[in-house]
């Protein structure tokens, strides 16, 4: 018996997110500029983010200078510089991973199906993320939020 999907807001509105992009992208070229955009606006966000925090971040070298030392920073701006420091390095590893994904799908760009295959492809979607303002849709989730031995969520 398959376990029901979680029902926390987060995941609700996942799912939610999830059914709206099947619906309003249905086609495998449509996922597939999906997919490119939404990596490329990533790569461009964190890079920019990453670009700045290096800016403004001065360098650990020298923090450790002896005339640092000798000025006696606060362990509360030291933690601090610690934590933007850690960030740096945790968003470097992002832009990484992001471009080795970006090689990764630049391979999918290379298939290319007919329109019968893209027909099957907004069949199915239609069938994964039903139209939430569909009148039969609506009309089952009142009748199933009327069903008194359904438990509430």
């Amino acid at each position: 018996m398959p376990e029901e999907p979680c029902q926390c807001p987060d995941c609700q509105r996942f799912y939610r997110e999830h059914d709206r992009l099947i619906r309003e992208n249905p086609t495998l070229r449509q996922q597939q500029e999906l997919s490119w955009a939404a990596l490329q606006s990533f790569r461009t966000l964190a890079g920019r983010v990453l670009e700045d925090l290096q800016k403004s971040t001065p360098d650990s070298d020298a923090q450790s200078t002896p005339a640092a030392a000798a000025a006696g920073a606060a362990p509360q701006e030291a933690s601090a510089h610690d934590a933007l420091q850690q960030a740096v390095n945790d968003l470097e590893n992002i832009n990484a991973h992001l471009f080795s994904i970006e090689a990764l799908m630049e391979r999918i760009f290379d298939v290319r199906v007919p329109e019968p295959v893209e027909h099957k492809f907004r069949e199915i979607a239609g069938e994964l993320a039903p139209d939430p303002l569909n009148a039969d849709r609506l009309r089952l989730n009142r009748l199933l939020h009327q069903t008194p031995d359904l438990p509430d969520r």
